[in-house]
Parts: C-alpha cells; structure tokens; sequence
C-alpha cells in the first residue's frame, strides 16, 4: 500500500467513526427527546440549527481553500507551507529550485577537477617537450615523479 492510499484509508475510517459517532449521539437524543421539556426542546432546536449553519459556511470554506494558493502553517512548534492539490506551476518550479541548484553544484564541481586535471597534464607535456633531454629518459618510470617534485 504507497503512501497516498495509506492516508485515503485513514481519512475514510475517521470519517466512518465520526459519522458512527454522530448517529449514536443522534440516537440518544432522539431517544430520550420524548421526555425534555419545552424549552430544553426548543433549546436542542436552536442549537442543531446553528450547527448545521457553521457545517454550511465551513464547507464553503473548505471549497474555497481548494483552489486557493499554499500559505504558511504552524503545526506544533514547526512551521510548514501548506495549500492543498490546487498548485500553480511556480509553486512546483520553486519546490524543485534546491534540487537544480545542488546538481548544478556538482556539476560545477566536477567540471573544475576535470579542468584541473587537464591543466597538470599539459603544464607536464609542456616541461617535458621544452626540456632538452635524451630519447631514454622518457621512458624511466620515475621521470614522471621527478618533474612533479621539480615544479613544487
């Protein structure tokens, strides 16, 4: 199971258990609504009414914020950008800016050792072809060692 389905479960087995929750204390009450007086009833009434309103203008919000753009969070004593899947195309480009800029980086990096490398070889060829030196000399194995401990 990857990731996202993992937290569809989650998310659907919390809402079965708050609708669970909901229709047991509805339940109850309904069960025992024969005996409460008038204004306790009429109190109930109201208070349903006005849970059903704040149910209302949360959905609305909650649409709203479907589209709307990431914000900042603060989820215990860390900070986190938040949004939801309604994400612009700057806001993918600016997720994957640190992952373009470390390769680049390297890159870079690697790029000037090649460099570096190249330069010491020819700074060695050099030395060696403006040198005036026997035939047999460039092929001693340790000619090479020489000409490094010479230009140190």
């Amino acid at each position: 199971m990857n990731k996202q389905q993992h937290k569809t479960h989650f998310g659907s087995e919390l809402d079965a258990r708050v609708t669970r929750f909901g229709l047991r204390v509805s339940a109850g009450l309904t069960e025992h609504s024969q005996s409460l007086s008038g204004d306790v009833s009429e109190r109930l009434r109201f208070a349903r009414e006005q849970a059903l309103l704040k149910a209302q203008a949360a959905r609305k919000v909650q649409a709203a914020t479907a589209t709307a753009k990431p914000q900042v969070m603060r989820s215990g004593m860390a900070l986190a950008l938040g949004g939801t899947g309604g994400s612009s195309r700057w806001f993918k480009f600016a997720s994957l800016m640190p992952l373009l800029l470390l390769v680049g980086g390297l890159l870079t990096i690697q790029y000037g050792q090649w460099h570096q490398q190249v330069a010491a070889a020819a700074e060695i060829d050099t030395a060696l072809l403006s040198d005036n030196l026997p035939p047999a000399a460039y092929s001693d194995p340790g000619f090479s060692e020489y000409l490094s401990d010479e230009q140190e």
